[in-house]
């Protein structure tokens, strides 16, 4: 059964380092969110670096996960005091326990408060892809599906929850849902 891939990319109106009240709240808030989620039913992993530290993404080692990488449009910082991004890539058992976690609870708070913490860059934040199950995907293939996405529109390779597609590729049943 294939599994569904999740990568979400956005740009921080300050580097992760500050450490202005906005930055320690949006630190505080995702460290609580990502205790959460990992207990969400459909969850099944996320890409972490071997050794965690504020804004280290570039100089990581993410495993399975391959290299970091960002989308081409990102011009800001790449050294620990100068990141201002925060990206995830995490994997799934299918598109309702996604939605039910990204928008309910904890983490719906957080997207209440985005515009608070994160710049409006006119980019897609978030982009779906299945996988076979045992594959991991990795940054890259994040980077290369929320890149299409932006300059394509949703399609079974890069996707979003208001246009999913299946795993099979037909669209589930029209814009806006998403399926059981």
């Amino acid at each position: 059964m294939p599994h569904l891939a999740l990568y979400t990319f956005g740009v921080l109106k300050t580097p992760l380092a500050d450490p202005g009240p906005l930055t320690r709240e949006f630190y505080d808030i995702g460290e609580a969110v990502y205790r959460k989620i990992g207990r969400h039913p459909g969850y099944l992993g996320h890409a972490e670096p071997a050794e965690r530290g504020r804004g280290v993404f570039f100089e990581a080692d993410w495993g399975d996960w391959g290299e970091f990488a960002v989308p081409t449009w990102y011009t800001k910082g790449r050294t620990a005091e100068t990141t201002a991004l925060a990206t995830t890539l995490s994997l799934w058992t299918g598109l309702r326990p996604a939605f039910d976690a990204v928008y309910t609870g904890l983490h719906r708070e957080a997207l209440n408060r985005r515009y608070d913490w994160f710049e409006r860059t006119g980019h897609p934040a978030h982009v779906f892809w299945w996988v076979p199950e045992g594959v991991t995907p990795t940054w890259q293939d994040g980077v290369s599906r929320l890149e299409h996405l932006g300059e394509h529109d949703s399609a079974p390779h890069a996707f979003t929850f208001h246009r999913p597609f299946a795993p099979d590729a037909t669209p589930l049943r029209g814009e806006g849902s998403v399926p059981g």
